[in-house]
């Protein structure tokens, strides 16, 4: 048809306009640096902006001899280089060779000025900074009610743990008060006594989160009692709500994972704790019931009455040993007596004849010498009342009364006369 054209035909026309300005292939342009992302290409993405308009621009990774800095959110710079038109998406941007920084715009001075303040009163100490349950229940979430960052925060949510309950205040996270909004979210979220409170929003522009940098959020966040996360932006995006909460997260996806623990990770922590506290106490039960057979065993052995047992059949047993050992030593005893008497009677036999024959040699020599044997052939033996043997004249005296002992008896007389004879000195 004619005059319809496609739109890859126009985009080409269009960049071929662009291609043929002078002025704009050779053109520096002075703004504030925005939405500043640094590629794992090494490119560098970001907006020049002023207070009325703004412009996409980047650096690709061989025009980074032309950048002596580093670029951030904030700088006012020049960029020297060449408008064009990217013909897939049918946007025109700037694409720098050259940047030089020409100072730091008024959000980003606001920005530091704000920082330092707060810095040196001690609001970002770490000592207070809250701990960030780790098994929350109730998570409260300050941030539009539209939006990536809230479906990101409930989708995680629901896929972590969907028992976990959510408490969304739908804030102005932009543009005229914004700031109060967050600040009556806060403060209205932190009655509820929940356990973790997420402010925050997608990324955009210093502009888009410069409620976060307000000082009236940053004391709202710092004297909330409930810990806070905050996610505002990218992970390149910093805002002062960022030094004031407990903690950062880089994005609201992130927040959303550091606040929701995962349900599904923690059943099955709480099974593998579970099987090995089981085990742990299959194991320690098993022990237990060894301990107790073997102390039973130990005990059947150290039973008292089986001790008596033992012990009354040990003494049995020696009554036994002693009767028979007594019996034995009696018996010995008695045949050592036996034997004693047998000797003790053959050697008093023995003695006895020998004495008998001493005896009677002796018998016969006393006999011999007897008066009475003497005296049996008609002699007598003379003694005094005394029975003093007399044999002489002169141991009596007339008068004297004496015995005579006979053969058969004794007579008892009177002297009557002694007489004295003379014996020679032959009888003598």
């Amino acid at each position: 048809m004619a005059g319809v054209y496609s739109v890859t035909q126009i985009n080409a026309y269009i960049k071929n306009m662009f291609a043929q300005d002078f002025a704009l292939n050779r053109i520096s342009i002075k703004g504030e640096v925005s939405n500043c992302k640094y590629h794992t290409s090494g490119h560098i993405y970001f907006t020049l902006k002023d207070k009325a308009s703004s412009i996409s621009a980047v650096m690709f990774a061989g025009s980074r001899k032309g950048l002596s800095f580093h670029l951030e959110e904030g700088q006012q710079i020049v960029a020297k280089g060449s408008v064009e038109v990217y013909e897939r998406d049918g946007r025109y941007q700037l694409y720098a060779q050259e940047i030089t920084r020409e100072g730091m715009g008024d959000l980003y001075e606001r920005f530091l000025k704000l920082r330092n303040e707060l810095e040196e009163m001690g609001m970002f100490s770490p000592e207070y900074k809250k701990e960030i349950p780790r098994y929350a229940r109730r998570v409260g979430v300050v941030t539009a009610p539209t939006g990536a960052a809230i479906r990101d925060i409930m989708n995680i949510s629901a896929r972590r743990n969907p028992f976990v309950q959510l408490y969304l205040y739908p804030a102005l996270v932009q543009g005229n008060g914004a700031a109060e909004s967050i600040v009556k979210g806060i403060e209205m979220l932190d009655q509820k006594g929940l356990d973790v409170l997420i402010v925050g929003r997608g990324g955009g522009s210093i502009e888009d989160l410069w409620a976060f940098n307000e000082e009236s959020v940053a004391r709202a966040i710092f004297n909330c009692s409930v810990p806070v996360i905050s996610a505002v932006g990218h992970e390149t995006d910093v805002t002062i709500a960022d030094y004031v909460a407990d903690m950062r997260a880089p994005t609201p996806s992130a927040a959303a994972e550091l606040a929701v623990f995962d349900y599904r990770q923690f059943k099955e922590q709480s099974d593998s704790i579970r099987y090995t506290l089981r085990t742990m106490m299959d194991r320690k039960l098993e022990r237990c019931r060894f301990s107790i057979r073997q102390y039973e065993l130990k005990l059947k052995y150290f039973d008292p009455k089986r001790s008596i047992r033992e012990q009354r059949q040990r003494l049995h047993d020696l009554e036994e040993k002693l009767r028979s050992l007594t019996l034995r030593q009696i018996e010995a005893e008695r045949r050592y007596l036996d034997e004693s008497a047998f000797l003790m009677s053959q050697l008093i036999k023995k003695q006895t004849l020998r004495d008998r024959h001493r005896l009677e040699l002796l018998a016969g020599r006393l006999h011999a010498c007897s008066p009475l044997g003497k005296i049996g052939g008609g002699y007598g033996f003379i003694t005094d009342l005394q029975n003093r043997k007399i044999d002489s004249v002169i141991q009596v005296e007339t008068g004297d009364t004496l015995r005579l002992k006979l053969r058969d008896g004794m007579i008892e007389t009177v002297v009557s006369e002694v007489e004295s004879s003379e014996v020679s000195e032959a009888d003598k």
